[in-house]
């Protein structure tokens, strides 16, 4: 069932939508493995910022009305290799972002599918987003399409048509590219998606969130096994990779759209070292 924004701005009201989904978000625990439970969340500054500005997020925010953020993707977003929905990412970055802007009624819809191509979510995008009225899209793509195998050309015009559709309902856009897993890094075209989708994001001039580079960093330069921040499967991000991800991203939203209130979870604190890892490095 959606909601339109009159609705949910009813329901906030009365104090039983958003105010009330935060709450028991931030009361709900989540599982942390032996491995990750003593270790910190650690992503560099220019792994966790945005560099272009996300104009109707911060007028909504400024205006202190409700703030819908979109969260569509395939099974990261919709929680696969969480302990539960309050783990996955969008429920997490919900309350990141309510520990920002304590003062300001917003909201994170998980609109994930497991399974979903882009070229699924493009063409569900004016049904299922545009019907929930967001001021942000947070799209992540990508992975599907390398496990699967796909044409660069096509990929590309899918991206551009997505992120036109989300221009026309009015949001702002930022793209996440895929995860750094085993069962990913092990197909050759992942640098070609991780540069296929920047690419396009340029071109549009909307930003993108590099998950990929961020988990490598994870990796690489933390030296934290893929069995600390994945599930079993090899591929999914566990529970400490969904909270990490998500205050890495409410720090990079909050630092466009209200700088005042960016890395304002004490709690979570990122490392501010400046990393070496980027999006066209090679394993």
């Amino acid at each position: 069932m959606r909601h339109s924004r009159r609705e949910i701005c009813a329901g906030l009201l009365a104090g039983t939508i958003v105010l009330g989904c935060l709450i028991a978000a931030a009361r709900t625990p989540v599982r942390a493995d032996a491995e990750t439970e003593a270790v910190a969340c650690v992503a560099p500054e220019n792994l966790a910022r945005l560099r272009l500005p996300l104009k109707r997020t911060a007028r909504q925010l400024a205006s202190h009305k409700l703030t819908i953020i979109a969260a569509l993707g395939s099974s990261s977003t919709a929680g696969v290799g969480a302990s539960s929905p309050e783990a996955a990412y969008p429920s997490r970055l919900m309350v990141e972002l309510g520990q920002r802007f304590p003062t300001e009624p917003l909201m994170v819809l998980n609109r994930g599918v497991s399974g979903a191509r882009a070229v699924d979510m493009v063409a569900g995008l004016d049904e299922i987003v545009a019907a929930d009225h967001p001021d942000l899209v947070l799209w992540q793509l990508g992975t599907n399409a390398v496990l699967r195998g796909y044409e660069h050309a096509r990929s590309d015009a899918v991206i551009r048509e997505g992120i036109e559709k989300i221009k026309a309902i009015g949001a702002d856009a930022v793209l996440i590219d895929p995860q750094y897993a085993p069962k990913v890094i092990e197909h050759p075209q992942i640098e070609d998606m991780i540069g296929l989708i920047s690419s396009a994001a340029a071109q549009e001039k909307v930003d993108v969130f590099h998950r990929f580079a961020l988990m490598r960093y994870w990796h690489e330069r933390a030296g934290m096994p893929f069995e600390a921040f994945l599930s079993p499967d090899g591929l999914h991000m566990n529970d400490w990779a969904h909270s990490c991800l998500a205050t890495a991203l409410a720090d990079a939203i909050a630092g466009v759209a209200a700088p005042d209130r960016a890395r304002g979870n004490e709690s979570s604190r990122l490392d501010n070292a400046a990393g070496e890892s980027t999006v066209g490095e090679r394993r």
